[in-house]
């Protein structure tokens, strides 16, 4: 990556950046750091200001992955954590779908002093809006520089329509029904980080694997009763993961009915592990071969 070598960074104990492990790798060859805040976990970073002083001292760069800002509309800004250029994630945050591989659109923002290397051109307004063309130090221009246009005018008019505080009780909703189902299923699966979480929480399946059921298996499950499966087996730091992001957008009705059947499927686990592992059963195809699905997709129907 433009002779760089990527390094990942350990989370610790509590599912936050192992702040030993990051000390450790930074020198003066550091480039930038990347990270979303709050993390795939859905636990803000206690250190976040730590961990961006860290990576400024030896001349680095903190980049905000904007995956994860659902959590912090109104509450929080990532300038103020000193993060020095960022990328919003219009297709989860403001409104457009995040399922079925998009489409999605990532605008990137940048701190003043970072601006003069923005690709070209760049839309500027003095009487009129106008393209300059004129950045001496432009990265130049990059492949498909426009996006998607209509996701970000689509996330534009959402943002106009709510307004700031709209934003906020977007983020406050958000994070209600992430943590009432994380409330609601917690002794039933297994809950390995129990540090406070916002928009997002990670369970597990492995008491359910102890009885040789798979998270993949109670994922399709979950279709037999009509039920989108959430993201499953990530992220990699958590066995059998269950990454489960509500939104802001469900009600109360069906987060219970998400849960139920969950717990349906808990109780058929205990009395008839075969019945869950031979799901899906009621959709119109059943067993997939997915390696095959991933590498030779078939678009046509």
């Amino acid at each position: 990556m433009a002779g760089f070598e990527v390094v990942e960074i350990p989370s610790n104990e509590n599912g936050m950046v192992d702040l030993a492990a990051l000390k450790a790798v930074l020198d003066e060859e550091t480039a930038a750091l990347m990270l979303t805040n709050p993390n795939t976990l859905g636990i803000f970073e206690a250190e976040i200001l730590t961990i961006t002083k860290l990576v400024h001292q030896v001349g680095g760069l903190v980049y905000y992955d904007g995956a994860n800002m659902n959590a912090i509309m109104g509450y929080a800004k990532p300038g103020l954590m000193n993060f020095d250029l960022m990328h919003f994630n219009l297709h989860k945050t403001f409104s457009t779908p995040h399922g079925g591989g998009g489409p999605g659109s990532g605008p990137v923002g940048v701190k003043a002093f970072l601006a003069p290397y923005l690709p070209k051109p760049v839309l500027k307004k003095a009487d009129i809006y106008y393209w300059d063309y004129k950045s001496e130090k432009s990265i130049g221009k990059v492949h498909s520089f426009y996006g998607n246009y209509g996701i970000m005018l689509r996330a534009w008019a959402y943002i106009k329509t709510v307004g700031g505080s709209g934003l906020k009780k977007t983020t406050e909703n958000a994070v209600l029904n992430a943590n009432y189902l994380k409330s609601s299923l917690k002794e039933e699966f297994e809950l390995p980080y129990a540090a406070a979480s916002l928009h997002e929480f990670v369970l597990s399946g492995s008491r359910q694997k102890a009885a040789g059921v798979s998270t993949l298996n109670i994922a399709k499950r979950l279709l037999d009763y009509k039920q989108y499966a959430p993201t499953i087996y990530f992220p990699l730091v958590v066995k059998e993961a269950m990454m489960i992001e509500p939104t802001e957008t469900e009600s109360k009705a069906t987060l219970d009915h998400f849960v139920a059947t969950l717990l349906t499927i808990a109780r058929e686990i205990e009395e008839d592990p075969e019945l869950v592992r031979q799901a899906p059963q009621t959709t119109v195809v059943s067993k997939l071969d997915e390696t095959k699905a991933a590498r030779q997709p078939d678009l046509h129907w």
